[in-house]
């Protein structure tokens, strides 16, 4: 079900992920959709745990009630060290993959390649396997390149993920809640099979950008209700100058120089 519910999610999404996880839209439409917190209901808002949608960029804010972003918690000793061993773990790995190929070599595959988007999820499945129990910033599960006018792919950052069960504790473990928000994707209304197309158009009903987000709207509307879709994730894009942005959630400005 899941598979078939993901299959008939095309453009205007943009499909990302290990099993095609529907993240953002080519073209996001501001006048379609609010991105603060008017026309959010108390449960959406408690659950961006006090982030403004402003801080995500159009396209992350497009999933208002369908995003679950972790909050900030107090520093602890350790924890800024910890981060930026994260980073420089990353910038390494970043060296080897600046040529997109050799990312396909070692096993990265690029998500819906027939379709312009804004930045290209190169994923490799084993390294995502792997993140469900062990975190390893060597390992990206996702490579992010963007398109410039000089190359087709420039490398701007990674995406860790994690257990889509793994506690909030845990994900502390690996990046820490202090220094920076992971998220996830949460109450997807599955269509029917005879109401897929009200997937796109530009006041869905269904799926990542839907108006429909909770089990009794899900269930009256005939269709399959996903508390938590895919796996917690977070974007590290080390060549930032600003150190804010560095573990940003807008996807839709260029991290590279």
């Amino acid at each position: 079900m899941l598979n078939s519910i993901l299959r008939s999610l095309a453009a205007p999404l943009v499909v990302l992920g290990l099993t095609g996880h529907p993240a953002m839209p080519l073209e996001p439409a501001a006048s379609d959709k609010k991105h603060d917190v008017h026309g959010m209901d108390m449960k959406c808002m408690a659950d961006m745990n006090g982030v403004p949608m402003s801080a995500m960029g159009p396209s992350m804010a497009a999933m208002e009630c369908h995003m679950y972003v972790t909050a900030l918690r107090p520093a602890q000793p350790g924890d800024e060290e910890k981060a930026k061993a994260v980073v420089a773990a990353v910038k390494a790995t970043m060296e080897k993959y600046k040529d997109y190929k050799k990312a396909i070599a070692d096993g990265y595959i690029q998500a819906n390649p027939k379709v312009k988007q804004p930045q290209y999820h190169f994923n490799n499945a084993a390294y995502g396997r792997e993140a469900n129990s062990h975190f390893d910033p060597s390992k990206p599960t996702s490579l992010l390149y963007i398109e410039t006018p000089t190359q087709s792919f420039k490398l701007e950052g990674v995406m860790f993920t994690a257990a889509p069960n793994a506690t909030e504790d845990e994900l502390n473990e690996r990046i820490p809640l202090s220094v920076a928000h992971w998220h996830k994707h949460i109450n997807f209304c599955g269509a029917p099979a005879d109401k897929t197309a009200e997937y796109h158009g530009d006041h869905p009903k269904f799926g990542m950008f839907g108006s429909i987000h909770t089990k009794e709207a899900c269930d009256a509307a005939r269709g399959t209700f996903f508390p938590t879709m895919f796996t917690w994730m977070i974007h590290v894009f080390p060549l930032e100058d600003d150190a804010k942005e560095v573990f940003s959630l807008n996807d839709d400005v260029p991290h590279a120089r």
